[in-house]
């Protein structure tokens, strides 16, 4: 077994050598936060991996990750070292659902937010991710939209458009745990403290919230704040950025238990085997990854 400075020797090498770039995102580990080459939400790391020059992509994630990234970048080797890294949210809403929602409400747009599978993409309108889901919905002709498949989110953007939002039932298992009196506890702890939560939390936990932000978004707010303490409402991963970025700051997490298992599921052995062998690698269908391109491109150019 290596220890971890040979282990980051030996993938540095390795990374060099296949042309790699790694990505990584802000709920992954420390440690492989700490050897990527970029740290950040999702979309911002398959943009990213789009635009740079490199042959191979290690993206250290869930699936749908990677296969945002393989879409946005077919000409591109993407490797997922976790492969059985999942995110439960986004198989809450399969295809077929979504054609059936598609026939029940002929006449509403589709809206899925990125946390889904390459198959759901394909059959949306249109993509968006937590910081511009409110943007993307105003943008849209139809008064009626089918969003899909995070409830929460769904009704955050709710409270900002006029139009008529029809969620499907789905959420994420990390911040549907947040409850009010998880806020008001943290707030006893450190009653100085602003409360800044991830839109995917619940309507009542962000009615609490003294602000609300995608995982990127909370970093740069509290970077740029003048307030020295924060409470935090969301996967604890991101306090390893927060704490490098903005050392003087004091971060707490709502809850402790607050984990994404599939996030967790990568570490920095699994990353050099996956230079080691080139695998496992993702990819998605072109008749798929056309459709699903269209969707994301369609966010990207608002």
């Amino acid at each position: 077994m290596l220890d971890e400075t040979k282990l980051r020797e030996k993938i540095l090498r390795l990374k060099q050598k296949r042309h790699a770039i790694i990505l990584a995102h802000n709920y992954q580990p420390g440690e492989v936060q700490d050897i990527a080459d970029i740290v950040g939400d999702s979309l911002e790391l398959s943009r990213a991996a789009a635009s740079l020059d490199c042959e191979v992509i290690v993206f250290c994630g869930v699936d749908f990750m990677a296969e945002t990234a393989a879409i946005l970048s077919p000409q591109k080797h993407v490797l997922l070292p976790a492969p059985d890294a999942c995110c439960p949210m986004a198989e809450m809403i399969t295809p077929g659902e979504l054609t059936l929602l598609r026939e029940r409400y002929p006449d509403a747009a589709v809206v899925c937010y990125v946390n889904t599978t390459a198959e759901v993409k394909a059959g949306s309108d249109i993509c968006c991710t937590s910081s511009n889901a409110v943007n993307v919905v105003n943008s849209l002709d139809e008064q009626r939209v089918i969003f899909v498949p995070d409830r929460n989110l769904a009704r955050y953007v709710a409270r900002f458009t006029d139009k008529e939002i029809l969620p499907w039932d789905g959420y994420c298992i990390v911040h549907e745990q947040f409850t009010p009196d998880h806020v008001r506890e943290a707030k006893q702890h450190y009653p100085n403290a602003e409360v800044i939560v991830h839109p995917e939390c619940r309507p009542e936990v962000i009615d609490l919230a003294d602000h609300v932000a995608s995982t990127s978004g909370i970093i740069r707010y509290i970077c740029s704040s003048d307030k020295p303490e924060f409470i935090i409402g969301t996967e604890v991963g991101i306090l390893h950025r927060i704490k490098k970025e903005c050392p003087e700051k004091q971060c707490y997490p709502l809850s402790d238990t607050a984990i994404c298992r599939n996030m967790k599921k990568t570490d920095l052995t699994k990353v050099y085997a996956a230079l080691l062998h080139n695998s496992p690698r993702i990819t998605v269908p072109e008749t798929i990854a056309i459709k699903a391109r269209a969707a994301i491109d369609r966010m990207l150019a608002i």
